[in-house]
């Protein structure tokens, strides 16, 4: 089965956004991994991939507090706790998915991802939000550079593909050429070898009709 992963962070989120209320009213009950299989049990038909589910919800908490740190000064005129819940833990997806997940995730995946979040569950407002803080990390984590600098490498090895066309072509051209040449010259060998046995021929006939004539 297909793995829907935009299914998958939806889940992600319900699950960041249960456990972090239940954890701030000080359940004594909250267990992730009960509230994350609670959470997949009504999509399992269509989730395909829960262990994708399990290990990023899981990854995003371990790393709640350095994420914090790190989207603070992103947003300094809203500090996180007075960031709305639901927006709150989309950043913090959105930014684990960009500064850790590079090699799986795309940076345009992981922001759009939790712009597409943001609509379904945050206000008005908050897909704007989202989108601006998670560019703002885009830029600062040096994404815009190596994006630039893989269509650097992608143009350079298009041009040396295009010279190598070039050059193919060029000797091509060149052998069919050289077999032009080569069929000229044996056509041209040809006719003379032909001509010169018409000529031969015509000599021939000429001394048996002087002979005839002498008779």
């Amino acid at each position: 089965m297909a793995s829907n992963r935009h299914l998958g962070r939806v889940i992600v989120l319900q699950s960041l956004y249960e456990y972090e209320c239940r954890t701030l009213a000080h359940d004594p009950e909250v267990d992730l991994d009960v509230i994350i299989a609670k959470n997949i049990e009504p999509y399992e038909g269509t989730l395909g991939d829960t262990e994708f589910v399990y290990d990023l919800t899981h990854r995003v908490v371990d790393n709640i507090e350095n994420l914090d740190k790190a989207l603070a000064p992103m947003a300094p005129e809203w500090p996180i706790s007075a960031i709305a819940a639901v927006d709150r833990n989309v950043l913090r997806i959105g930014l684990y998915e960009l500064s850790e997940c590079g090699d799986t995730v795309p940076p345009k995946v992981a922001i759009n991802e939790a712009v597409e979040l943001a609509k379904a569950f945050g206000s008005d407002s908050s897909s704007r939000f989202v989108n601006g803080v998670l560019g703002t990390a885009f830029k600062r984590l040096g994404l815009v550079a190596e994006e630039n600098d893989g269509s650097k490498h992608s143009s350079k090895a298009s041009e040396s593909d295009s010279k190598k066309g070039e050059s193919n072509k060029a000797n091509k051209s060149s052998e069919a050429s050289k077999t032009d040449d080569k069929e000229a010259d044996d056509a041209a060998d040809k006719a003379n070898k032909t001509g010169g046995k018409a000529s031969d021929k015509v000599g021939k006939s000429a001394d048996e009709a002087d002979k005839a004539d002498g008779k």
